[in-house]
Parts: C-alpha cells; sequence; structure tokens
C-alpha cells in the first residue's frame, strides 16, 4: 500500500447527515462509525455521534467525523489534511510527522491508537491541520 493523502472535514453533530447527503449526491460507498462503536470515553447523549466516516466513490475519497464532545469546529477550520498508509510507509510517514511537526503545534503525538492504528494530529507552521495514520496491515 502506498500513501495517500485525502480531505478530512469536522462538524458540530450533524456529519451522518453530511455525508449522506454528499453520497446521495456522488454516489459510491459510505462507512460511517460511531463514537461507541469505538469504545470512545464519552456522555450517553454524544454515543451515536460520527466518530469516523469515509466516502469513496468513483475517484473521490474523503472523511469526515463529528467535532470531540465539548468542541465546535470553526467553518472554514473544521478541515484537515489526512496522511496515511501502511507498515511498508511507517518510517516516511513518521518522518513527514516530525517534519510537519517542527515550527508547528502536536496536538496529538503520533503513538498508538485505540483503533489499532499509529496516529498523531498536528497544526503545522503555517496553520494547517494534519492527520497522520499508520495502519498495521
Amino acid at each position: 500500500m502506498s500513501a495517500s493523502l485525502a480531505p478530512y472535514l469536522n462538524f458540530d453533530g450533524n456529519t451522518r447527515e453530511v455525508m449522506e447527503f454528499y453520497r446521495d449526491l456522488l454516489g459510491g460507498e459510505l462507512s460511517v462509525s460511531t463514537f461507541a462503536e469505538f469504545g470512545a470515553p464519552v456522555s450517553d447523549g454524544y454515543r451515536d455521534k460520527i466518530m469516523h466516516s469515509t466516502l469513496e466513490a468513483d475517484g473521490i475519497s474523503f472523511m469526515a467525523s463529528d467535532a470531540q464532545e465539548g468542541r465546535s469546529p470553526v467553518v472554514g477550520n473544521n478541515i484537515s489534511l489526512s496522511l496515511a498508509g501502511g507498515p511498508a510507509d511507517a518510517d516516511r510517514l513518521a518522518a513527514v510527522f516530525t517534519g510537519l511537526a517542527d515550527g508547528g503545534t502536536t496536538l496529538v503525538p503520533l503513538a498508538e491508537s485505540p483503533w489499532g492504528a499509529t496516529f498523531g494530529m498536528l497544526i503545522d507552521k503555517f496553520g494547517i491541520q494534519w492527520l497522520v495514520n499508520i495502519s498495521k496491515e
């Protein structure tokens, strides 16, 4: 598997509606996982919110989630770049994460995630938010 880059959108509790709208418009396959399905420690009222979703349609691929509980995304700043790859890309993606973090702000250090991948999140020195995900397979 080679590394890929895709937009990652963040919404204020209506991700399911947004992604179903885009699926209906663009076609393709939509996968959706809630905070409860990932076992995330959230309040009962937040368990059915979307922790991760992906839409894949004819060369179009992007992801989205609801904001973390207690946070509200700001329209215009609610888009990140998601850089993902597998074990063959691990060293390269870790180096990219380190390079992007230089002069920026690390929000989540690159480490094992609840979904089993190595994951990190940062804002680079130019104000762009990045998500780096290295799967184990």
